[in-house]
């Protein structure tokens, strides 16, 4: 089991699926098909028939009842939860381990949220569930953040990385937290320290709790460099700004 993540805005991930498939402009340079090749060439188990055949790994169900120290998991980094290859009644384990699981807070995000939404307007969400969904432009993404404002859960929250152009006058009204990040890797495409302002000025009118991930592969200047010398300074600050762990 893996207990620490070098996701900013998480402490663990754990992965009951692995494999997905691209649907929108963010899925472009995906970071865990990247990853995944590299799982599958040393041998990892999961990951023999590549990223790209989605994966159910039921022995895997139990890692957070494995963990007696109250952990922050990122569900399915490796996949998408709701994906259509993904049975409801495996997708009913995975939340049924959650809700067992009171001690720990989990963080579901996908880009598939029609089907979010379906599933969750069905079914009671923990508390300990932070749901989310991708929103890296306007034509993909905008619309994922109403179909998750109607979904029941008690933290929401939207991940817009890689963030890929203006997404314009937000409505965040029942979303509790902003995740921003540029994209990184040597086919990265740049973000605009505008775009990132934008954001963040609307989660400040509009009382949501605004997290800075990284600039990516391109700094404020539009000149491409290496994700560590970008850092995560924004107009002279650390943006780590979080929701409540309710315990």
């Amino acid at each position: 089991m893996k207990t620490s993540s070098k996701i900013e805005w998480t402490e663990s991930t754990w992965n009951p699926v692995v494999g997905c498939s691209k649907v929108s402009a963010g899925c472009k340079n995906c970071y865990a098909e990247v990853m995944s090749r590299r799982l599958k060439a040393m041998g990892v188990p999961g990951y023999e028939l590549g990223f790209h055949s989605v994966r159910l790994l039921p022995a895997r169900l139990s890692e957070p009842s494995s963990r007696a120290k109250p952990t922050l998991f990122f569900v399915n980094s490796m996949s998408d939860l709701f994906h259509d290859d993904v049975p409801e009644s495996f997708v009913d384990r995975v939340f049924g381990e959650m809700e067992r699981n009171k001690r720990h807070t989990f963080q579901v995000l996908t880009k598939r949220a029609f089907r979010l939404f379906e599933y969750t307007t069905e079914r009671a969400v923990p508390d300990n569930v932070w749901i989310g969904v991708s929103v890296e432009d306007r034509r993909h993404g905008l619309p994922r953040i109403d179909l998750l404002r109607r979904s029941p859960a008690g933290t929401r929250f939207l991940s817009v990385e890689p963030l890929l152009e203006d997404l314009g006058d937000l409505d965040l009204s029942g979303v509790d937290w902003v995740i921003v990040g540029g994209e990184s890797g040597h086919r990265a495409r740049p973000m605009r320290a505008q775009w990132v302002r934008r954001i963040q000025g609307q989660c400040q009118e509009q009382g949501v709790r605004f997290f800075f991930k990284q600039w990516g592969a391109f700094g404020t200047d539009g000149v491409r460099r290496s994700k560590k010398s970008n850092g995560r300074i924004l107009d002279g600050a650390v943006w780590n700004d979080m929701p409540l762990i309710r315990l």
